[in-house]
């Protein structure tokens, strides 16, 4: 679905569950209040609920009073305002007109009227079903609020303001979804549902809005730039999302694919904060090379900052590069992404992609990176040792289904850095004196490389070396 020329805005490709992703201040509630007025006097039921939601989760009889006195006009606007000081006051006028419209929808679907089980209360529980530690049980006029599982009653005032988030935007959802109309597009617009909310908690709301899109015919359209809400919707099939840049009025909605159900998580951790400054993505061609970070981060004794995200295979690493800078770009300020790759047959000098520092190992490949002195250090051995026990093997050998790739080793003068070792890595750790992994042994080296309990040292078949200028001035300096 498209919607085309909405005030100046035009938005393609829309599924039932759309994010936008963006830095604060790049338009997007300006974008959501622009479309939602827009299609106020078409077919249909539209909604925009606001991102700074204040109040107490309280009967306020003024403000029903103000809301009866006022006409659609005047209340719409008062949603559409960025701050909103009573918004959980009228959320509870909202409880009220939820219990009605239930209680309507019981008598006018004969299915629902039939089934004895399914009553208000079934939409209570939706609610509670989102709280981890409270639970809202129907009163006289509207509700209480009592820890979960018992009959102790606490005040509005004592709970969380997650929770109380939870409970306001679980109403405004829940009577949305009662009032939608049978013709025309019934959108809800969510400005920043993530607000005051942790990242659990997102997941939680975001599994609940799309239960409650599948279950009734309306699509949602939020605004946010929390990774973590967005991973809430990895497995909806027709959820939505695109990146908006500063002003941006032509936006187009993709599918969330693998690469970012991949390298969402690692965002994901760190939504809204400064955390993804200090410990940037780094994208990594295989799992072999994710170990050797993983350890080198835990050997660096808290001094290495990334989180390495494996991307299976090489042909993979551009796209992962360009959607990690699209994600850096839309999310965060002054941050950056790494990739790491092998050399290979390449030149070791690569350019850098937006907001992605790549490198190249100045090694052939990784396992290369086995042979350096300071590895082999950590594998109980060095390379004089190292090579006089692999010309035994060779000449003990000629029946090994490796014997081939080891001789041709040998007559490249047993070039550490530059021959291919993937098919023999496993004799070269077997003819060292240590048991360990290989991935972890290079994973300590550079670990020690970062924490300065191993010296920088770029002389031949040194550990700097292999690992290249590039890659130790952005992962190690």
């Amino acid at each position: 679905m498209d919607l085309l020329d909405k005030n100046g805005y035009n938005l393609r490709e829309l599924g039932n569950i759309n994010i936008v992703l963006g830095k604060n201040g790049c338009g997007k509630s300006t974008l959501l209040k622009e479309v939602e007025k827009s299609l106020e006097a078409e077919e249909g039921l539209t909604k925009y609920i606001t991102p700074e939601r204040g109040g107490h989760l309280k009967h306020d009889p003024k403000l029903e009073v103000s809301f009866i006195s006022q006409n659609q006009d005047w209340i719409s606007n008062q949603f559409r305002k960025n701050q909103y000081s009573q918004f959980k006051q009228q959320s509870v006028l909202q409880y009220r007109k939820l219990e009605t419209a239930t209680l309507r929808e019981i008598e006018k679907t004969p299915v629902l009227r039939n089934d004895l089980d399914y009553t208000f209360d079934t939409v209570v529980t939706k609610i509670n079903d989102l709280l981890s530690n409270i639970e809202i049980k129907r009163s006289d006029n509207d509700f209480k609020v009592y820890k979960k599982g018992t009959e102790e009653e606490i005040t509005v005032e004592q709970i969380s303001s997650g929770e109380s988030e939870l409970i306001s935007l679980a109403i405004e959802c829940l009577y949305f979804s009662k009032q939608v109309s049978n013709s025309g597009i019934n959108i809800l617009f969510f400005d920043e549902p993530d607000v005051h909310l942790h990242p659990d908690l997102q997941v939680k709301l975001a599994k609940f809005i799309a239960e409650l899109v599948n279950d009734t015919d309306f699509k949602v359209i939020l605004a946010t730039h929390s990774t973590a809400l967005l991973g809430g919707f990895f497995n909806e099939h027709d959820a939505k999302f695109c990146f908006m840049e500063q002003n941006q009025k032509d936006l187009t909605f993709e599918s969330l694919g693998e690469v970012y159900k991949r390298i969402l998580p690692i965002f994901g951790a760190h939504p809204l904060s400064n955390l993804f400054n200090e410990s940037p993505i780094l994208l990594l061609e295989g799992e072999d090379d994710v170990r050797i970070w993983q350890q080198a981060i835990r050997s660096s004794n808290g001094d290495l900052k990334v989180f390495p995200c494996a991307v299976d295979t090489i042909n993979k690493l551009n796209q992962y590069e360009i959607e990690v800078g699209k994600i850096v770009k839309s999310v965060y300020d002054d941050a950056r992404g790494f990739s790491l790759r092998d050399r290979d047959d390449n030149p070791e000098d690569i350019d850098d992609k937006e907001s992605v520092i790549r490198m190249r190992l100045s090694c052939r490949a990784a396992e290369n990176l086995i042979l350096s002195d300071e590895v082999l250090n950590i594998l109980d051995t060095n390379w004089p040792e190292l090579e006089t026990r692999l010309n035994t093997w060779i000449e003990s050998n000629e029946a090994h289904s490796k014997y081939v790739d080891m001789v041709a080793f040998r007559d490249s003068e047993f070039n550490r850095k530059g021959f291919d070792l993937k098919e023999i890595r496993n004799i070269l750790i077997g003819q060292s004196n240590s048991n360990k992994p290989w991935e972890i042994a290079v994973g300590q080296a550079i670990g020690q490389l970062k924490s300065g309990s191993i010296p920088q040292n770029f002389s031949e078949n040194k550990l700097c070396n292999f690992l290249g200028r590039k890659t130790i001035n952005t992962l190690v300096n």
